[in-house]
């Protein structure tokens, strides 16, 4: 590429670098620790015990920092919300994602089981956790599109 080119190329895209430069910094200063969590909403539908780990060790963090979290399990996932789950637990706090669920609970967050789950399954609504609801179509449609909502999907 000749010297004039690059030259020519630096100068028309100057401008550009710097709005990108300063859109990137307002949005940084706009999500920074300073700024409440809010709400989120976990969708767990993985059956990956890691996976749902690693999105209960989230939801507990979030929690934690003040947000309202609301989590949906679907498939396999909601096993986890069965009073009679058990799992394996996974390092290095030795506990399943069923027992981080748990504690996620107890700090307030809303948890529902898929609208097809139990229908779909050997379970009924007593085979639930207390607390646990099942999720109307509806209802987890006003959250997603709720532009107050952060969404999470695993």
């Amino acid at each position: 590429m000749s010297r004039l080119i690059k030259k020519w190329l630096l100068v028309a895209l100057t401008p550009l670098f710097i709005s990108l430069s300063t859109h990137a910094d307002d949005h940084q200063s706009s999500t920074g620790p300073e700024q409440p969590v809010g709400k989120v909403l976990f969708i767990l539908s993985s059956a990956s015990l890691q996976t749902q780990g690693m999105a209960m060790v989230l939801g507990n963090a979030l929690s934690d920092q003040g947000a309202d979290v609301h989590v949906l399990l679907c498939d396999q996932a909601a096993d986890l919300a069965l009073a009679s789950y058990q799992g394996s637990p996974l390092k290095p706090k030795d506990l399943t994602p069923g027992q981080m669920l748990r504690r996620l609970m107890t700090q307030g967050a809303s948890v529902k089981v898929c609208a097809l789950y139990l229908p779909n399954s050997q379970y009924t609504q007593a085979d639930l956790l207390e607390g646990v609801g099942v999720a109307t179509p509806v209802e987890m449609a006003a959250q997603m599109r709720d532009p107050e909502f952060r969404i999470f999907s695993f």
